[in-house]
């Protein structure tokens, strides 16, 4: 029996309730392209890797990069590599009569959604650095791929609500590693450009 199933289980009234709400009361042809097309961002943390990528190549905004990617290295480990096989839930377009797909099945189990783990965790952890301007919309980004989550009909809300609580414990760790690293590890402090503006400031 897989772990945890029993207590999922018995969320499954509510799951039902909303995805079935969105599919009939939400879902219409604009938003049916609209939302696959913002969760396929999100496919493998795809958009919040190449983001990162990018801000690596500033000094002013590595420190930013370094969080989002060890926010994003958490949520694989934690997410993909240990609890999507550990809890192993079925999808819930598999159980739920009624409920039609958008797009593709998925291979993997259902719990968490680690879409929505991932682009929190990045999200969050970026704005610990950047500016509100830029990391307010990238917060409401990594929302509206966890929304499309369910929009689809690939997760349930559950799947999806977990998957914001641990994208923000992630990217608190996150911060607490890279300020640790900043305080004390010299090539960091190099590589981020901490070292050479306090020389510069003394």
């Amino acid at each position: 029996m897989p772990f945890l199933a029993f207590d999922l289980s018995a969320f499954n009234g509510f799951d039902s309730d909303i995805l079935l709400y969105i599919q009939e009361h939400i879902r219409c042809e604009f938003l049916d392209w609209i939302f696959p097309n913002i969760t396929y961002l999100g496919d493998a943390g795809i958009f919040w890797i190449v983001l990162t990528a990018i801000l690596m190549c500033f000094r002013k905004t590595r420190r930013a990069a370094f969080c989002s990617m060890f926010a994003l290295i958490g949520s694989l480990l934690l997410n993909n590599i240990i609890l999507k096989p550990l809890v192993d839930r079925v999808r819930p377009y598999e159980i739920y009569e009624g409920l039609v797909l958008i797009g593709k099945k998925a291979k993997d189990a259902s719990f968490p959604s680690g879409h929505t783990a991932a682009s929190v965790a990045s999200a969050v952890a970026l704005s610990f650095h950047l500016r509100k301007r830029w990391s307010i919309p990238l917060i409401i980004f990594a929302l509206m791929i966890s929304f499309s989550r369910l929009y689809i009909g690939i997760h349930h809300p559950t799947d999806v609500l977990f998957g914001i609580v641990d994208g923000l414990l992630l990217a608190l760790i996150a911060w607490m590693i890279e300020r640790r690293m900043n305080r004390s590890v010299v090539w960091y402090q190099r590589f981020t450009g901490e070292k050479r503006e306090e020389q510069q400031e003394a």
